[in-house]
C-alpha cells in the first residue's frame, strides 16, 4: 500500500503593504539614507510603487511600529528615518523569548563569553572623557564612597559596562552587550530578604574589579582587561546566584519601564551622570544586578 506524501507547507503570502514596507527598506539602503533623512512624500511613494494611498500609509505605519521611521501629517508630512532605540529592540526580543525558559544562568553564560571580548576591544578607543565617565561611575556604585541608594548603585554598576560598550567599534558586539545590560538593568531582581550586607559586599567587589579594569585600560593593556573582565563576570554570576537573583515575570516590561531613551556614548562625566539619572527606578522588590 502506497504511503501518502505529507502535505506541503503553506507559504505565507505577504500583504501588499508588507511588500511595500520591504521595498521602502530597500530604498533606504540603496539611497544610503541615515537617521534624520526624510523619505519621499506619500504621493511620490504611491507613484513609485503603483499602490493606493491607504497601502502606503499602512506600510509606513508598519515601519513606525518597527521603530524605523516617525510619521508626520499635513501637506509636507511623511516619514522620517530614525535609529531604532534599544528599548524597542528589547521589547521585540522579549516577545520572542516570552514562552522560553530563560534563566539568569543563561544570561550570564552568554555575558561571560562576550563582556571580556567587548572590554578588550574597547581599550584602544577609550578617550579621556570615557575614562572620566568610568571613574565617575565607580564613585557612584562603590558603597564605601557613594551616598546613593542600593538601586542607584547597582544601576551604576551596569552603566560602567555601557560606557565600555559605547567605545567598542564592533556594532554587533556592542548591540548584543548593550541588550544584555538592559535586560540585567530592568529584569533581574533580588528578594526583599537579601541582607543589606550582601548587597554592600557585591557592590564593593564590583567597584574593585572596575578600578582594576580602568587601571589596565589606561595602560592600554587589552589582554589584562580581558582577563580581569573574565574574573569579574565569573564573580558577578556567583554573587547573583548566592543572592538568589531572579528574572521578574516572563520577560515582560510595561510602558513605564520603557520610557528611558537609549544612552548616548559617554562624552563627559556630567553627561554620563545625567544619562544614569534618566533610568527608571526598579520596583521596591528588587535591585538590578551587575
Amino acid at each position: 500500500m502506497a504511503t501518502q506524501k505529507p502535505a506541503p507547507l503553506a507559504i505565507k503570502q505577504l500583504k501588499r503593504s508588507d511588500l511595500v514596507a520591504q521595498e521602502i527598506k530597500r530604498l533606504i539602503t540603496e539611497k544610503n539614507l541615515s537617521p534624520g533623512d526624510r523619505l519621499p512624500r506619500e504621493i511620490e511613494l504611491q507613484a513609485q510603487f503603483q499602490v493606493s494611498k491607504g497601502t502606503i500609509r499602512e506600510a509606513l505605519k508598519s515601519l513606525e511600529v518597527q521603530g524605523l521611521v516617525t510619521i508626520s501629517t499635513g501637506p509636507s508630512g511623511g516619514g522620517t528615518i530614525v535609529e531604532v532605540p534599544l528599548d524597542r529592540t528589547l521589547q521585540f526580543m522579549q516577545n520572542y523569548l516570552f514562552f522560553q525558559e530563560v534563566t539568569i544562568d543563561d544570561i550570564y553564560a552568554v555575558r561571560q563569553q562576550l563582556e571580556p571580548m567587548l572590554a578588550a576591544g574597547a581599550v584602544p578607543h577609550l578617550t579621556e572623557a570615557d575614562f572620566e565617565a568610568l571613574e565617575h561611575s565607580i564613585a557612584c556604585c562603590d558603597p564605601t564612597q557613594s551616598q546613593e541608594d542600593l538601586v542607584s548603585q547597582r544601576r551604576e554598576d551596569v552603566n560602567f559596562h555601557d560606557i565600555l560598550a559605547a567605545a567598542n567599534p564592533n556594532p554587533f558586539l556592542r548591540f548584543t552587550c548593550e541588550l544584555i545590560n538592559e535586560m540585567i538593568r530592568q529584569l533581574i531582581v533580588f528578594g526583599n530578604r537579601t541582607p543589606q550586607a550582601e548587597h554592600r559586599r557585591f557592590g564593593e567587589a564590583n567597584a574593585q574589579f572596575h578600578r582594576a579594569i580602568v587601571q589596565a585600560a589606561r595602560a592600554r593593556d587589552a589582554e589584562k582587561v580581558r582577563t580581569l573582565m573574565q574574573s569579574h563576570m565569573q564573580d558577578a554570576a556567583s554573587s547573583v546566584k548566592r543572592m538568589k537573583g531572579r528574572i521578574q515575570g516572563r520577560l515582560i516590561l510595561d510602558a513605564d519601564t520603557l520610557r528611558r531613551p537609549r544612552a548616548a556614548p559617554a562624552v563627559s562625566t556630567t553627561s554620563t551622570a545625567a544619562a544614569g539619572a534618566k533610568r527608571p527606578r526598579r520596583r521596591a522588590a528588587g535591585v538590578g544586578a551587575e
